[in-house]
């Protein structure tokens, strides 16, 4: 069986271009879930936040878990898409700028929020978030429609969790007030 010399090179490159993406996969679920672990790690739920009154409807603390974890899976197989959609270095820069600037901002209201207990800087702050959430759904959707429809959810739950913040600070404010 006589092989024509590109016959090899065509496996070849298939193979670094699978390989390439493969790696792209894995940075962007790595990278999503550094963005959920650190905010995670500012998340303190102690005597402070047990002591905050809420809302009736706001959801179970378990829940909030399950809710993140698909949440930054879908971000992580979103910018994935966009990435891979992305055909030129300023395409794929604007996908990392987009990203990354809703990564710092998500862990911003964490840290806000939990570690600072300011709720109320916290609800300033989510509407940077949320505008960001959206910047991303916009941004992505000429990209890759699949990259922009997978954010919807992130969008929808920081809009929910906006108004919890909301209601939080207006049950428990002034915050910042020393005893």
């Amino acid at each position: 069986m006589n092989q024509h010399p590109e016959h090899g090179l065509l496996k070849s490159t298939r193979g670094r271009r699978h390989q390439a993406s493969l790696r792209t996969l894995l940075l962007a679920f790595v990278l999503s879930y550094a963005t959920a672990g650190i905010g995670a790690a500012l998340t303190e739920l102690g005597p402070w936040y047990f002591a905050l009154k809420h809302p009736p409807w706001k959801p179970p603390d378990a829940a909030f878990g399950v809710i993140w974890s698909t949440i930054f899976t879908l971000c992580a197989i979103s910018g994935y898409l966009a990435w891979q959609a992305a055909d030129t270095p300023a395409l794929r820069r604007r996908v990392g700028v987009l990203f990354g600037a809703n990564a710092m901002l998500n862990i911003l209201w964490s840290a806000l929020y939990f570690k600072l207990q300011r709720p109320d800087w916290a609800l300033f702050e989510v509407v940077f978030l949320w505008l960001s959430i959206l910047a991303l759904i916009m941004g992505l959707w000429r990209l890759s429609r699949w990259a922009s429809l997978l954010l919807i959810t992130y969008w929808v739950w920081v809009s929910i969790a906006a108004v919890l913040n909301v209601q939080t600070v207006m049950l428990n404010g002034p915050f910042g007030a020393q005893p």
